[in-house]
C-alpha cells in the first residue's frame, strides 16, 4: 500500500493501481523511446503487472504502532514481501515471458537487496538472476540495449506514478516528497526527467516525453483518521468509497520533448 498522511486522512493507493496508473502513462510515451516498438505491447504489460504480488498484501492493509499509521510498502516486514514478489514474477511469466524479464531486472535492482547479506535477500537475487538467464535462452529477445531501455522505461513509469501518489495535488515543489524534488532517478538518453505540479489537476513533465498532452485517471481511497479511531483500519479502509484523482500531463510553456 502507498501511503500519504494529511491532516485528517491517511490518503491509501494499492500497489496494483498504481502499477495500472503507471501502464497509463507508459502507453503515452513516444513510440521511439521504445527503441524497438514490436516490443510495446510486452513492455506495457510489464509496466501494468509489476506489482501484482501486492494484490493479496494489500487486500487488507495493516496497521504500523510504530508511527501510528497504515504500514506502507517500505515498512511492511522484509520476508512476506519476498514471498509474494516471487509469486507475481511466476504470475506475470505465466502471462508474457519477456514482461516477466522485465520485471524481474525491476526487483532485482532493489539496493536494498542487492545489498543484503540476510539469506532470504541473496536467494532471491539468484532465484531471479537464473529466472532471467533462462528467459533470455528462450527467446529471440532483443539487444541488450533495447532490453535495459525497457527496463527504465518500467522504472521511470513507476516513478512518475509514486510522484502523483506521494504528493498532495499542486503541491509547490518544497513541499514535494524528497525522492522528486530534484527529478526522476531513471536517466533517458542521457537526460534527467523533471515533474512538477502546474495546479492540483496538472503536472507538467520536462522534457516532455509523450506525442502528445494526455489525461490519466488513479483510484485512491481517503481514509479518515476519525474512522479508524472508530471501527479499525480494515474496516474502515473496506467502507470507504474509492476516489478517482484525474491528472493531466503536459508540456511546459518552453518545454521541448525528448529526442524531439
Amino acid at each position: 500500500m502507498i501511503i500519504r498522511e494529511t491532516e485528517h486522512h491517511f490518503v491509501m493507493t494499492t500497489q496494483h493501481e498504481h502499477a495500472s496508473f503507471s501502464g497509463k502513462v507508459a502507453s503515452c510515451f513516444k513510440e521511439n523511446l521504445f527503441l524497438d516498438s514490436s516490443y510495446m505491447s510486452d513492455v506495457l504489460i510489464a509496466i501494468k503487472e509489476h506489482d501484482r504480488g501486492w494484490i493479496r498484501l494489500d487486500d487488507t492493509p495493516v496497521w504500523n504502532d510504530r508511527h501510528m499509521a497504515p504500514c506502507s510498502f517500505g515498512e511492511y516486514p522484509l520476508l512476506p514481501k519476498l514471498v509474494l514478489y516471487r509469486k507475481g514474477l511466476d504470475e506475470i511469466e505465466q502471462i508474457n515471458q519477456y514482461a516477466a524479464l522485465i520485471c524481474s531486472m525491476h526487483f532485482s535492482s532493489f539496493k536494498h537487496l542487492q545489498q543484503s547479506k540476510q539469506t532470504e535477500c541473496i536467494d532471491f537475487i539468484h532465484h531471479e538472476t537464473e529466472r532471467q538467464k533462462r528467459i533470455k535462452a528462450g527467446l529471440a529477445h532483443p539487444g541488450e540495449n533495447i532490453v535495459e531501455r525497457h527496463f527504465k522505461l518500467l522504472q521511470l513509469s513507476d516513478e512518475i506514478s509514486l510522484y502523483v501518489c506521494f504528493n498532495r495535488p499542486g503541491a509547490a515543489k518544497e513541499e514535494e516528497h524528497p525522492w522528486y524534488r530534484a527529478g526522476f532517478e531513471t536517466i533517458i538518453d542521457g537526460q534527467k526527467i523533471n515533474a512538477r505540479w502546474a495546479n492540483s489537476k496538472e503536472i507538467v513533465i520536462s522534457p516532455f516525453l509523450f506525442e502528445k498532452e494526455f489525461t490519466a485517471s488513479i483510484k485512491i481511497k481517503y481514509v479518515a483518521k476519525d474512522f479508524i479511531n472508530q471501527i479499525g483500519l480494515s474496516a474502515a479502509y473496506k467502507e470507504t468509497d474509492l476516489t478517482e484523482q484525474v491528472v493531466t500531463f503536459r508540456a511546459g510553456e518552453n518545454n521541448r520533448k525528448l529526442n524531439q
